[in-house]
């Protein structure tokens, strides 16, 4: 999990804006002589500093939630390396193009920073501690969630940090730097009664100072009108260089022993509550009547699973939703029989955050309305990372139904002409998610009915939701499947034989309809079946015959798909064991080579 930079001769690791500049003097300050370095102001970004006509500039790169890398308003690229080839052809923004790289000296050594120096022990710590595993399970575990797992260590990493008191009344912060000697700039960090807020508390002039760390809507930390940093540590390693509002630079930490015992590398991770104020660890069923119980993933934490996420706002019991909580763009994101689904912003307490709302049409007939409200109560039930949440329903002008957006829209336009853009592996890695997000409903005796590439929605290219609940049914708790009254306007291809000729539905036959899905996906969104009408598919299906593999399709894809198409519904597999396959294949691919770990060439680096 090393440094996508570390291999350039031009990188220097965490250093300082004058750090950088120092280097660059030294190296004759030629227009276009350029450097590159961590940013700490962003997990995972770097900054580019450059020379042109004897002045210093440093242009900020951001780490995207695809894995690109852009230069604030440029262009994305796959990695930095490929970003600094990209400006040394074209300015396209930059005071000139990069002529010459300031190579490292032979001494010179890439600096790490303080979270680099932690990251492998925390990691392998988390998924440890979290999951038990050990050996060449763990090492499958952090490699397929290795994205996801390093936000999540970075976001908590100043809980390990030697400077940090946990949740402390100020007297005792004051107390414990009053302890000993108390040179100025000495400090500590506390948690404050409100939760996910933090203080910073130090000592000037034999004086204790106390600086509340705001927490902003789009989730970055600061000082009141300061910086903004996407962690609470890289905020202290900051202020270590420059006060930033503060009366001196920080300098030396009060030491929190019960983090000083361990190194600070290793401690015991807490998972923060949920909205009933408890979770369980992986795998310990909850009090009766509560949810089945299934394996912990990172995207659980509520450090990463998804925007929605409001540590200081809690997932409200109520359905419905206040009409001035709501904005709606006139931009349509699609449309259907129902209405239209539009995108828009929810007013939470503490932020603002995007939104798709299905908003209904005033003449629809009542049995369309009570469709809505039946889709939104089978949405508001659910609660997975890979399903669409569900945020709540309001009855304004007109009925709305008001869900989390994915951007990057459903999965079959997605791939669409996108062969040399998305690899075998992302599809992979994707389709395990939808069998993740099917697992869940199974468990939850849903039934989907509608699952197809259409209905998969994409936050990011690595990140996949099930959306489109409206033919969704519960089971009764002693029912396998259920029957369908009518027929109605049924999307027939993705269905299995006993629910287009017995009118029979059950998870198994979401089953069926994931094997379609699989098969539109590795065809980079293909239309299965061709040109055949409902009859003909019906037909090729009784007759024993099956679609095929698609072009550069895995063979143990297209072998879990013939699973899913297995014809009578009690031989299939159940969802179980269908990602119980998804997930032994995604471990298997990307053991040999990492997605986030390959270079253009899709071999590893050097």
């Amino acid at each position: 999990m090393s440094d996508p930079a570390a291999d350039l001769p031009f990188f220097y690791g965490s250093i300082s804006r004058s750090e950088a500049e120092e280097h660059l003097k030294l190296a004759g300050m030629g227009d276009g002589l350029f450097l590159l370095r961590q940013c700490l102001r962003s997990l995972g970004g770097y900054v580019l500093s450059l020379v042109w006509n004897l002045e210093f500039y440093h242009y900020p790169i951001e780490k995207q939630l695809n894995g690109t890398y852009c230069i604030t308003g440029g262009k994305p690229h796959c990695g930095p390396a490929e970003l600094c080839e990209y400006y040394s052809k074209d300015p396209d923004g930059l005071m000139c193009t990069l002529k010459k790289p300031c190579l490292r000296s032979a001494e010179t050594q890439i600096k790490t920073g303080v979270f680099d120096s932690l990251r492998e022990n925390m990691l392998r710590e988390y998924v440890r501690q979290t999951w038990h595993l050990e050996g060449e399970a763990m090492e499958q575990a952090i490699i397929s969630q290795a994205p996801q797992l390093e936000k999540l260590i970075a976001t908590t990493a100043h809980e390990k940090m030697p400077w940090f008191h946990s949740k402390i009344p100020r007297q005792e912060g004051e107390r414990r730097l009053y302890s000993g000697s108390q040179p100025d700039g000495k400090f500590l960090v506390r948690e404050r009664e409100e939760l996910g807020t933090f203080a910073l508390s130090m000592t000037y002039g034999k004086t204790v100072y106390h600086y509340q760390i705001l927490h902003d809507k789009s989730g970055k930390y600061a000082m009141p009108e300061g910086t903004k940093f996407d962690t609470v540590w890289q905020l202290v390693e900051y202020l270590k260089m420059k006060p930033d509002g503060l009366v001196t630079v920080l300098r030396e930490p009060c030491v929190n022993q019960n983090n000083a015992a361990s190194g600070v590398s290793v401690c015991v991770f807490q998972r923060r509550p949920r909205g009933n104020g408890y979770t369980p660890p992986p795998m310990v069923p909850k009090s009766s009547g509560a949810e089945p119980p299934r394996p912990s993933l990172p995207m659980d934490h509520d450090a990463f699973t998804s925007p929605y996420d409001d540590p200081n706002e809690c997932k409200k019991k109520t359905l419905f939703i206040k009409r001035d909580k709501l904005m709606i763009d006139e931009v349509e994101l699609g449309s259907g029989n129902f209405g239209c689904v539009k995108k828009g912003v929810f007013k939470m307490e503490s932020k603002q955050i995007d939104v798709a709302i299905k908003v209904l049409k005033n003449e629809n007939e009542k049995s369309v309305k009570d469709e809505l409200m039946r889709e939104a109560h089978i949405m508001h039930q659910l609660s997975d990372p890979f399903i669409v949440r569900m945020i709540g329903l309001c009855e304004a002008e007109v009925l709305m139904l008001v869900m989390e957006m994915a951007s990057a829209g459903p999965l079959n336009k997605f791939l669409s002409g996108k062969k040399d853009q998305v690899t075998m592996e992302n599809i992979v890695m994707l389709m395990h998610q939808v069998s993740m997000g099917m697992k869940y409903l199974e468990g939850r005796n849903f039934v989907h009915r509608d699952l197809a590439a259409r209905n998969v929605l994409l936050v990011n290219q690595q990140y996949a939701k099930i959306s489109d609940f409206g033919l969704s049914k519960a089971l009764g708790a002693d029912n396998n499947y259920y029957k369908a009254r009518t027929g109605g306007k049924w999307p027939l291809k993705w269905y299995a034989p006993e629910c287009i000729q017995f009118h029979r539905f059950s998870s198994k036959s979401d089953v069926w309809s994931f094997g379609i899905t699989m098969w539109e996906a590795f065809s980079y969104g293909g239309k299965p079946y061709k040109k055949m009408k409902g009859p003909e598919v019906m037909s090729f299906i009784d007759s024993g015959n099956r679609m095929d593999c698609p072009t550069g399709c895995p063979e143990a894809m297209y072998e879990l798909m013939k699973d899913c198409w297995t014809y009578k519904h009690e031989e299939r597999p159940g969802f179980v064991k269908v990602e119980e396959k998804m997930r032994t294949f995604y471990y298997s691919i990307c053991k040999k080579i990492p997605e986030y770990m390959k270079t253009e060439n899709g071999q590893p680096p050097n």
